[in-house]
């Protein structure tokens, strides 16, 4: 105990030294914390963004499907969908079929990729259509009315109302061709997409394609992604069902999760990079204390004191620099925590559209998640790094000469 009160009165002979090193220690565990939280967040709302408006937190393909998107890699789903509607952790499950396709109107023609959709699902989770007013919604899965990419509506040289054909090659190999007319606009701010999507209902689609009730997929969107009950529930309701595969959102959705992925490596560089600054700068401070403090370890050491003694005494001034760091920066780690997640960072003052990253268009309002664990790990580890800095300066304690520290 009294090493102890020593050790935290040395700290305040310098007392500006001491407040300096603390509100280093402070601003860098604020600024790690706040920035990780954020980012949680925004990777949070990206993955929810993108799983609704693509593959969905799980997805059913056949196998071989989501390598080669062969289109004759479908599947019936009427006898998984009851069994999948009443799962509890299961919000919704959404059937689609995807066709290669030539869309033409009496001007143009373009590719496009024919998506048949069960709008009344779709409408309630994809964030694309719920921006769709009520009556340019698809009003069923048979009629002849389709949504279209804003880009691929003025390629077409066509008005919403205006009538274009759809060309593909169905399953027995022949070319068929139906004419529909746009009854909705989409804007997804995806380049290539607004430029290739038609949305059709998913009845009309498979008949289009000669294969009748059958989807490429079936997107789940859960209720809690991460429940490891439910995903071994839907395992087993698989089971029977050889020729399928349960794909989670980053194997279905790779580019997000790659580009999650890199962005928070970069994110952890620039994090080690503070807290090998802040490292410096306690070494800094308790070398200065050492050396200043020469003619008084020579002289403990000439009362019979030993090495280990200074060691000791080192190694408790940065811990209880490194502890006091850690309550303040957690303190204001918080309250930034707290104002990103209730107010956020609003970028539409600077951007007029929404933000896109690694194939996803979200929100440009950015918000963080609290993740109190995370925060509690980045200040021990903070509070170790200050032990470990002590290293060298006790080192150098423990090698006064006694006789000449006191005639220093």
């Amino acid at each position: 105990m009294d090493l102890l009160r020593l050790a935290w009165r040395n700290l305040w002979r310098n007392r500006r030294r001491t407040w300096i090193t603390l509100a280093a220690l402070a601003f860098s565990i604020m600024l790690v914390q706040a920035s990780h939280n954020l980012s949680s967040g925004v990777y949070a709302q990206m993955i929810e963004s993108g799983v609704r408006a693509g593959s969905g937190h799980l997805t059913v393909y056949r196998s071989g499907y989501l390598n080669s998107r062969d289109e004759k890699l479908s599947f019936d789903p009427r006898g998984l969908l009851p069994d999948l509607a009443r799962m509890p952790a299961v919000e919704a499950v959404l059937p689609r079929l995807h066709l290669g396709g030539l869309a033409q109107s009496s001007r143009e023609s373009r590719g496009i990729v024919l998506t048949g959709i069960d709008p009344g699902k779709e409408a309630l989770i994809n964030p694309f259509l719920r921006r769709l007013p009520k009556d340019r919604q698809l009003p069923d899965g048979v009629s002849r009315k389709a949504l279209l990419g804003d880009r691929l509506l003025r390629e077409l040289q066509l008005k919403p109302g205006g009538k274009f054909v759809v060309t593909l090659q169905n399953r027995q190999g022949e070319m068929i061709s139906e004419l529909f007319r746009v009854h909705g606009v989409i804007h997804t701010g995806m380049r290539e997409l607004d430029r290739s999507l038609v949305m059709i209902g998913r009845q009309r689609a498979a008949e289009l394609a000669g294969v009748p009730g059958q989807v490429h997929e079936l997107a789940l969107i859960m209720k809690d992604a991460g429940q490891p009950a439910a995903v071994a529930q839907l395992r087993r309701l698989l089971a029977a069902e050889r020729d399928l595969r349960l794909v989670f959102w980053d194997e279905a959705m790779a580019n997000l999760a790659n580009a999650i992925k890199l962005d928070y490596a970069s994110q952890k560089f620039i994090f080690l990079i503070i807290l090998m600054i802040v490292t410096i700068g306690v070494v800094n401070t308790l070398l200065m204390s050492v050396m200043e403090r020469s003619r008084e370890f020579g002289t403990i050491l000439a009362l019979g004191a030993r090495p280990a003694t200074l060691h000791r005494l080192l190694f408790l001034e940065a811990l209880i620099v490194g502890s006091v760091g850690l309550l303040l920066g957690t303190l204001f780690g918080s309250l930034a925590t707290w104002y990103l997640v209730a107010q956020g960072i609003d970028l539409r003052h600077w951007i007029d559209s929404e933000l896109e990253f690694g194939g996803v268009v979200f929100e440009p309002v950015l918000r963080a998640v609290w993740d109190p664990l995370w925060m509690l790990q980045i200040g021990l580890y903070v509070v170790l790094l200050c032990v470990a800095a002590a290293l060298y300066p006790a080192y150098r304690a423990g090698r006064i000469v006694p006789a000449v520290a006191m005639r220093h």
